[in-house]
């Protein structure tokens, strides 16, 4: 009888083992590809699992040939993943070494914050797209903006919309490049960011509009857009970019994704450039 017990307590405590370790790696699987979605590497991670597909098939039906390509694939594949994946992984791991991989924790304390920094956003962006004033403002959350910080002017001065508007009025030594925001306060303006390559973007959209997608490809920052051509105002987050924002939707959007503590619905898979009337 006891040995019956030892046995069951055994089984039970492997069996308990196993689903920690399953739900472990599961939670680690969807946290990456939270971090990866909208990106270019989502693209890529398509093809991983193309070639992953192909190479169970050719050990299932035993084609020696192609699992001898697939085989080499995964070889000399680490080496290329970690090269094409750079800024991913150094996203991730920044989020790592700060203790926001597995948390939930936000750049914004509380609603009241989040408030009244959109109002400000929002009243110059509605104020710059009626004049065509081209404008590029991005708002830091968890992700560490200090290395493009440091490419403009240092401003530090609190966020209000007669500050942005000033920034981005034409013929202006800081109107040509970004201006970026953490918490309530506007850190630099005139920043460089780097500019999207992603093939599939609109080819009519500009500097402006590229750099806010390639912003929100390596980091979670959000990005507001105000075109200088047609005054229409974008939103770039997570590689993808809203446009033709009216002044109630983005509120909404800004709202939503900087509120502390708020899921954001979005497609893993998604990469297209969306319009909003």
């Amino acid at each position: 009888m006891g040995a019956w017990m030892d046995f069951s307590w055994d089984n039970i405590t492997q069996y308990l083992g196993t689903i920690i370790d399953i739900l472990l790696v599961s939670y680690v699987i969807y946290k990456l590809i939270m971090l990866l979605r909208g990106t270019r590497a989502i693209q890529l991670l398509k093809g991983i699992m193309v070639i992953v597909a192909a190479w169970l098939l050719s050990t299932f039906l035993e084609l020696r040939t192609l699992q001898f390509l697939m085989s080499q694939a995964f070889t000399y594949g680490v080496l290329a993943i970690i090269i094409i994946f750079q800024p991913e992984l150094r996203r991730a791991l920044e989020q790592l070494g700060s203790g926001r991989l597995f948390s939930r924790t936000h750049a914004f304390a509380d609603d009241q914050a989040v408030s009244q920094l959109v109002t400000e956003i929002n009243k110059a962006a509605q104020y710059m797209a009626k004049r065509r004033i081209g404008a590029l403002i991005v708002i830091e959350r968890n992700t560490g903006l200090s290395d493009y910080i440091e490419t403009g002017t240092e401003i530090t001065g609190k966020v209000s919309s007669e500050l942005l508007i000033n920034i981005f009025i034409p013929n202006t030594p800081l109107h040509d490049g970004a201006v970026i925001i953490r918490k309530n306060s506007v850190m630099a303006a005139g920043c460089y960011l780097p500019l999207s390559e992603n093939p599939s973007i609109d080819k009519d959209l500009g500097t402006r509009h590229r750099a806010a997608i390639g912003m929100s490809e390596v980091s979670d920052a959000v990005s507001v857009v105000i075109s200088e051509e047609t005054g229409m105002i974008s939103l770039a987050i997570n590689g993808e970019l809203y446009r033709d924002l009216k002044e109630e939707v983005l509120k909404e959007y800004l709202t939503a994704h900087l509120q502390p503590m708020v899921k954001t619905n979005h497609s893993l898979w998604n990469w297209k450039v969306k319009d909003h009337g």
